[in-house]
């Protein structure tokens, strides 16, 4: 296996620059015509990823919603993995997860580690314990060859609160300190394993990432109210690692696999640019 960041310029480069959420919300199995069970979870998400897996790069699955339903929707999320894999796309597990010392360990052989059930081609984890608390996950990442995308300015609004305000030991806001971290470590390990979760729901970032040097994941694309064709002006020189996530705006067309399919084809249309 070879670094994540040389399989996703790979996997985009052949299919193009968009992630697909597998969000199956409760409301969206129902428009189904799926019961909200364990079973109505792996019938929306591996029909999607059957109707989609030839042409999407990157599919991120919302583990809460698997999570819900106990073990039997863990033992989906599971299969979901196992067929992201099989149809040549990765797979950024939203886990989310940000803890210290021994539990971030074990997070992190949980979702990075080779041989782990649950393990991704990357997931996302938060910071707001100190960067330096995820370390583990770095460690784990660049040891199997994955990627952690850390959040940095999210796309909810009351995100702000924290991520914009101005630290009292250095110059400079929270989340800039963040991206500035990210860089270092991105440059120290040449890996570049350490993306960031930057949300496309902005009129301005309110932080600098000029000069980041990895994966930029971009949720809010569609019903959070962001769009593809803003991205170039919203990133500047950094949009050509940026990836915009679509979740719901994708699932809404289903059941039907061709209607899912021409909804992404659409997306890829108004992403090439990007």
């Amino acid at each position: 296996m070879t670094t994540y960041w040389r399989r996703l310029k790979a996997v985009t480069a052949e299919r193009g620059s968009l992630c697909v959420g597998i969000d199956p919300h409760p409301s969206l199995l129902k428009a189904w015509g799926l019961g909200v069970t364990a079973a109505g979870l792996e019938a929306c998400s591996r029909r999607m990823i059957e109707a989609l897996g030839a042409t999407v790069a990157v599919f991120k699955p919302q583990s809460a919603f698997f999570e819900a339903h106990g073990s039997a929707g863990v033992a989906v999320l599971e299969r979901v993995l196992a067929d992201i894999r099989d149809v040549g796309s990765l797979s950024i597990l939203d886990v989310k997860r940000g803890d210290i010392g021994s539990t971030m360990d074990a997070y992190a052989d949980a979702y990075l580690a080779d041989g782990s059930p649950l393990a991704a081609d990357a997931i996302t984890v938060s910071p707001y314990l100190g960067f330096g608390s995820l370390q583990p996950a770095f460690d784990r990442a660049h040891r199997y060859e994955r990627g952690v995308y850390v959040l940095a300015r999210t796309s909810n609004p009351e995100g702000g609160q924290v991520q914009l305000a101005m630290c009292t030991d250095r110059e400079g806001s929270v989340v800039q300190e963040i991206i500035d971290d990210a860089t270092r470590a991105n440059h120290a390990s040449r890996q570049r394993a350490i993306g960031l979760v930057v949300g496309g729901t902005h009129t301005s970032l309110g932080c600098d990432v000029a000069d980041f040097n990895g994966s930029i994941l971009v949720p809010g694309i569609g019903f959070q109210g962001g769009r593809i064709e803003d991205l170039p002006a919203l990133f500047g020189d950094a949009v050509d690692q940026v990836l915009p996530v679509v979740g719901r705006g994708v699932i809404s067309a289903g059941p039907d696999g061709p209607a899912m399919a021409e909804r992404v084809a659409r997306l890829l249309r108004l992403a090439s640019p990007v």
